[in-house]
């Protein structure tokens, strides 16, 4: 089964969480930290790989994760990563994100994109010791692993696509001038799925698409062809074939005027590649082609795939318009779109309480108890450094707020008021006025 199109669920790993753990020495009430961290969690790729036809597999199995980190363990003990997880998808392939947004045009093999960080170990006791914190009492706990749906589109990478009715005469073409084997048969619609096959013609080597039949209105969602215009968006030149036959009930004006009509509705660029038209099936008695050959800009050529009349010269033409292509336009590397850099947090309002969302303000609180007023005057600074006290003043957030961030509330201490009433009462210098702005539920408690 031939499958272009699919959605998948992607999940990098889950960070291990650190651990509080000290080593007894001597009389040392509390001894030395050797918590040690955890792992990091597996990061998701998907890369190009020219052994990978289709996207079959993913349509059968849409859901893939990579791997979580391990926790950290004591005697500094560091957990193990998580491993990468790497999905090899056919060269073509273009990646989109869950909005719809490009991240990748993976063209060669080879070509990768990372589309998912795994989530960050989170430090043990031991990676926090400072000469303010020498017996630190808490641990960080790992970062989840983002997860996303992406959109992954196969664009076929040919030097050449046929394109033509149905019925036309492509798939005998193809089977004709290379190794392809498509259905051939008397009715319409006998291709299903587009085909590949490498043409040798005097010392020069093209690869060859042949795509499902188009009619009038593909570009618009009629008939089959719509779901396979988009393989012709790489081709380097385009091959029209119109069938004098009468199999077809229009004519070949006409199916000429349809097929140029469909791929530039499809795409203004398309109409603009370099183009060969033939006439095939000239061994039925072809008809009067006076009139097509006063519309087609360059020669009209006619041919037979059963017999092999005009068949060279066709091959001749169609890699003359391959190399011509390749003159004036450079090759197509593909991309990988460098997303920009995540925003550290946001702060909003949501009935009473004010609400920090981002993974930098996660990160600051996620620590293993922050019932300890060690732990909670850590992650007070934490988040008084990335700004998360200003931007909750600037907001409009009064001391006595609540504040969730995460599944976690706070209430919200401003430093500056705070500070100044106790300058102004004497208590402390102007020097030492850092306090930390937000004061959990436990040691609210505590006060009580």
């Amino acid at each position: 089964m031939f499958v272009d199109e699919v959605r998948v669920r992607l999940r990098a790993g889950n960070g291990g969480a650190g651990v509080v753990s000290f080593l007894k020495i001597g009389r040392h009430a509390k001894g030395r930290p050797v918590g040690g961290s955890g792992g990091s969690g597996g990061s998701v790729t998907i890369a190009a790989d020219a052994n990978i036809p289709t996207l079959l597999r993913y349509k059968r199995n849409p859901h893939h994760s990579a791997t979580d980190g391990k926790h950290g363990e004591g005697d500094l003990r560091h957990g193990k990563f998580g491993k990468d997880l790497v999905l090899f998808v056919p060269a073509g392939t273009v990646v989109s994100d869950s909005d719809g947004v490009v991240v990748a045009d993976l063209v060669l093999p080879g070509q990768s994109a990372k589309v998912l960080s795994g989530g960050r170990g989170g430090k043990g006791n031991a990676g926090f010791v400072s000469r303010r914190h020498r017996h630190p009492t808490f641990a960080e706990q790992g970062e989840y692993g983002l997860a996303e749906w992406f959109s992954l589109e196969l664009k076929l990478v040919a030097d050449a696509a046929l394109i033509g009715y149905p019925n036309a005469g492509k798939s005998t073409l193809i089977s004709k001038v290379s190794a392809a084997k498509p259905k051939i048969a008397d009715y319409p619609f006998t291709t299903l799925e587009p085909n590949l096959g490498v043409v040798s013609h005097s010392e020069r080597e093209f690869v060859l698409a042949d795509i499902p039949g188009l009619i009038e209105g593909a570009a618009d969602g009629k008939g089959l062809g719509h779901e396979f215009l988009r393989h012709t968006e790489r081709a380097r030149a385009l091959v029209v074939l119109l069938d004098p036959s009468d199999l077809q009930t229009d004519s070949v004006v006409t199916q000429y005027e349809v097929l140029v009509r469909e791929l530039a509705a499809h795409s203004p660029q398309l109409a603009k590649r370099p183009m060969v038209v033939a006439v095939s099936k000239v061994d039925t008695g072809a008809s009067d082609l006076r009139e097509l050959a006063g519309l087609v800009d360059g020669e009209l050529l006619a041919f037979s795939a059963i017999t092999g009349e005009g068949l060279e010269r066709l091959l001749h033409a169609v890699a003359d318009a391959v190399d011509t292509a390749k003159r004036e336009a450079p090759e197509r590397q593909g991309f990988v779109l460098h997303r920009p850099i995540e925003i550290p947090f946001t702060v909003s309002r949501r009935d009473a309480t004010w609400v920090v969302e981002g993974r930098a303000a996660e990160r600051a609180v996620s620590l293993n108890d922050l019932t300890l007023p060690e732990a909670a005057a850590f992650a007070a600074t934490r988040l008084a450094q990335i700004g998360v006290d200003a931007a909750l003043r600037e907001a409009g957030a009064i001391p006595g707020d609540d504040v969730a961030i995460g599944d976690i509330v706070f209430e919200f201490q401003d430093p500056l008021q705070t500070d100044l009433a106790r300058e102004d009462e004497g208590e402390i210098d102007s020097d030492d006025a850092v306090s930390p702005g937000i004061e959990t539920e436990g040691q609210r408690n505590d006060a009580d």
